[in-house]
């Protein structure tokens, strides 16, 4: 029983700092042994089709990453303070690991990471820090590609680790307006 809590309560936990970009009141999750922390927390990043953009990075949920233009070689400028990763979620490692996974079609010689003013380590590709966007509600959506703001403009990023700065056509779609 205590167990199954357990679970939970790290759900609950992954899912808050997933959505808000920092822990919960109350402080996180305290799993009883850090090797299965790590093991069940590890952040795996690989590649996936996406409409609009072609094949692009995507978290172990399949949601696009993003990078920002004025964190170019690592430097990280979206941080919690001025509301940024409200709505660009950063890609942190949990305590105790220091790597992500390179899955299907990433080059793992690309995958790294960057330390915030506090020693967090977020996970890097090409040196670019790796962001979620807020109003990507579904896997396989990329409604931040191109969106200006907090110091820049949002970009998906290739397998070769460079901003995607064009929309892709896509086949069979009758072109959307606003």
């Amino acid at each position: 029983m205590r167990v199954l809590v357990l679970k939970h309560r790290r759900r609950q936990f992954l899912e808050h700092r997933r959505r808000f970009g920092k822990q919960p009141a109350g402080g996180p999750f305290r799993p009883a042994s850090s090797a299965a922390a790590s093991s069940a927390s590890a952040i795996t990043i690989s590649a996936k089709s996406v409409p609009g953009v072609g094949t692009v990075l995507v978290n172990s949920q399949g949601q696009t990453l993003y990078m920002l233009t004025s964190e170019q070689g690592g430097k990280i400028t979206c941080t919690d303070d001025i509301g940024c990763t409200k709505v660009w979620p950063d890609t942190e490692l949990p305590k105790g690991v220091t790597t992500a996974i390179a899955g299907s079609g990433v080059q793992a010689s690309l995958l790294g990471t960057v330390k915030n003013a506090d020693g967090d380590l977020y996970v890097t590709y090409h040196g670019w820090p790796l962001y979620t966007f807020g109003g990507d509600t579904v896997p396989g959506q990329a409604n931040g590609e191109a969106v200006t703001g907090f110091g820049g403009a949002w970009y998906v990023l290739s397998t070769a680790g460079d901003p995607v700065t064009t929309k892709q056509s896509q086949s069979g779609s009758a072109g959307g307006g606003y």
